[in-house]
Parts: structure tokens; C-alpha cells; sequence
């Protein structure tokens, strides 16, 4: 297998989701045609699978090695590939890493365990062990996955002191939810001798989440708007705050479509958004999630069209 692509964690990195079919199989086909149709969006930097897009909580450790033999075949040698790492025990997740780096991963996505859940905080030698277990597997650049405070956030001394101790943490996915500690973290992070990337993942606040200074984004809402991140990112980026405006006026309605309370349901609206925009066949989730009511689908296309998706030709571009 040839080597991983260089990884830069920079940029618009979207999250793809995964397509069941009705018995709630992978559908192989459905994923390739969503990977090719996320990989043609012009501008994006990498794109991440086996990770909360593609409901891998649900997946099992052969059914993720199936996912990345995919979408290698797919988009390998085009894009490097971030490889999510989900697993609450953490000789699993250095196999996991293993796996993802001998099946051609650029670079890796560490959730936090949650064993860290009851406590955590006041055992950061536990969270700094889990990423040392995995450094032990794998020379690949890791990527963080930081979560708010209230359940499995690092607290800002440790997320600090991870990056500092372990030399393959490059970059984090901020989701702390809080802009206080969003501002704090990017500062602390890019002061550090070895300069740690903060990928935002603020979908539901992103304008005001890129201009704090983040270095770019990494989202599962870039499985469907991967082209007006991009092109935010690259107008805040050039100072355009007019032109950013702009855009986030466009992004806003997907907003309130993704992410509105239950708050868990915004990766089962996506793939509701992707079946009205005719990018995917059908929105089949696997329990503990459930089908969304008619209304809600309804709401869902709504804001598509509010957002000018609807009936657009080509993906890559936005006018």
C-alpha cells in the first residue's frame, strides 16, 4: 500500500457520513458515490471517516477496517485521510490506530474515553495515558477531540499539557461549546514551542468560532455544505468580512436544521438534507437513532432551499 498523504491540519476537513441500507447494512455503494461527491468539493483540505458522521459508535472494528477499505479505494492518493479513533479502552484504541495507519491513514482522530467521564478532571494522568497508549501504536499525527466541560472535556490544564508531552499531537477538534474557552484554547495552543492547530467544529457558531483564529474546521455539516465552508474559511481567511457575512447568511438556515435540540439527531437530519438535494438514496439510521417525523424532514428541506442548495448543479462551486 503506497504511504499516507502529507497531513496539514488545516483548512475545511469535512466528516462523511455513512449510508445504511434498509436492513441496515453498510451501503457500499451509496457511501462511494457520497465519498466522490464530497471529494470533488474544490478547497477541502482532507476528510475524516469512522468517526460520529458515520455513526461509529454503532460500527463494529471490522465493519470501520470496510469503511476505510472504501473509501481508500475511492479517494486514496487524492486527499489524505483522517481515520476517527473511538474506543473508551485504550489498548483498543491503539489497535484501532494500528489498523488505520497499515490501511493507509494520514492522520488520526482521538476520542476521549469515557471512562474519563466520572472524574476525569481530577485525573489528568489518565487522559494523558490513553494518548500515550496510542502514541506507543502509531507514528501518525493525532488530532485531539476536545468536548465541553460538562462530559468528557478536557480541562484546558491538561488539554495543554497533552499537547505539550506527547510530540504526534498536532492539531484539536474544538467542540468545548463555550467562546470563552474556545478564545483561550487557540491562544494557549498556538503559543506553545510546538504549535498545536485548533480545527473548529463550532458548526452551529462558525463564523464567530474561524475569526477567533482558528486554523480551519472539521465538521459532519461539511458532508452537505463543505463548499460554503470552504468558502468562509478562505474569505476569513482574506480579511473579507463582508464576503464572510455573506456566507454565513447562506450557511445560517443549516444551521438551525443540524443542530436545533435534540441536539443528537444532527447527523440523521444530514442525511434527511442529502436525500432532498438527490446526493444520497436514503436516510436509514441505525438504533439507538431513529427515523425523524415527517414535519421534521419537512423543516429540514425547507431550510436546504433557504439556503439556495436546493437544485444547485455543481457542488464545488459557490455563487
Amino acid at each position: 500500500m503506497a504511504a499516507p498523504l502529507p497531513f496539514a491540519p488545516r483548512g475545511v476537513i469535512p466528516a462523511c457520513l455513512l449510508p445504511f441500507s434498509a436492513d441496515l447494512e453498510i451501503d457500499e455503494g451509496g457511501y462511494r458515490r457520497h465519498l466522490n461527491d464530497v471529494a470533488s468539493v474544490e478547497g477541502i483540505s482532507a476528510i475524516t471517516v469512522n468517526a460520529h458522521a458515520s455513526e461509529v459508535a454503532t460500527c463494529t472494528v471490522s465493519e470501520q477496517e470496510r469503511v476505510m477499505a472504501i473509501t481508500m479505494e475511492e479517494v486514496g492518493g487524492k486527499l489524505p485521510v483522517v481515520h476517527g479513533v473511538y474506543s473508551d479502552g485504550s489498548h483498543l484504541a491503539a489497535s484501532i490506530a494500528r489498523r488505520a495507519e497499515r490501511d493507509g491513514a494520514s492522520a488520526l482522530l482521538v476520542f476521549p474515553s469515557n471512562t474519563l467521564l466520572s472524574g476525569g478532571a481530577m485525573r489528568p494522568e489518565m487522559a494523558l495515558a490513553h494518548f500515550a497508549t496510542i502514541r506507543e501504536a502509531t507514528d501518525l499525527p493525532l488530532i485531539l477531540f476536545q468536548y465541553p466541560a460538562a462530559t468528557l472535556g478536557y480541562p484546558v490544564e491538561t488539554l495543554v499539557r497533552i499537547c505539550r508531552e506527547i510530540d504526534t499531537v498536532v492539531a484539536i477538534k474544538d467542540w468545548c461549546n463555550d467562546a470563552k474557552q474556545h478564545e483561550r484554547q487557540i491562544r494557549e495552543l498556538h503559543a506553545l514551542p510546538r504549535r498545536v492547530s485548533v480545527l473548529s467544529t463550532h458548526s452551529s457558531w462558525l463564523l464567530s468560532s474561524l475569526v477567533l483564529g482558528c486554523d480551519g474546521l472539521l465538521s459532519g455539516a461539511g458532508s452537505v455544505i463543505a463548499a460554503l465552508q470552504v468558502a468562509l474559511f478562505q474569505a476569513v481567511q482574506a480579511g473579507d468580512l463582508e464576503e464572510a457575512r455573506r456566507l454565513a447568511d447562506r450557511i445560517y438556515p443549516t444551521t438551525g436544521a443540524f443542530y436545533d435540540p435534540p441536539f443528537l439527531d444532527m447527523h440523521n437530519r444530514m442525511k434527511e438534507a442529502l436525500v432532498h438535494l438527490g446526493r444520497m438514496d436514503a436516510a436509514y439510521v441505525r438504533p439507538p437513532l431513529v427515523k425523524l417525523s415527517d414535519a421534521e424532514i419537512d423543516r429540514i428541506a425547507a431550510a436546504m432551499d433557504a439556503a439556495g442548495l436546493t437544485g444547485e448543479t455543481v457542488y464545488s462551486k459557490v455563487a
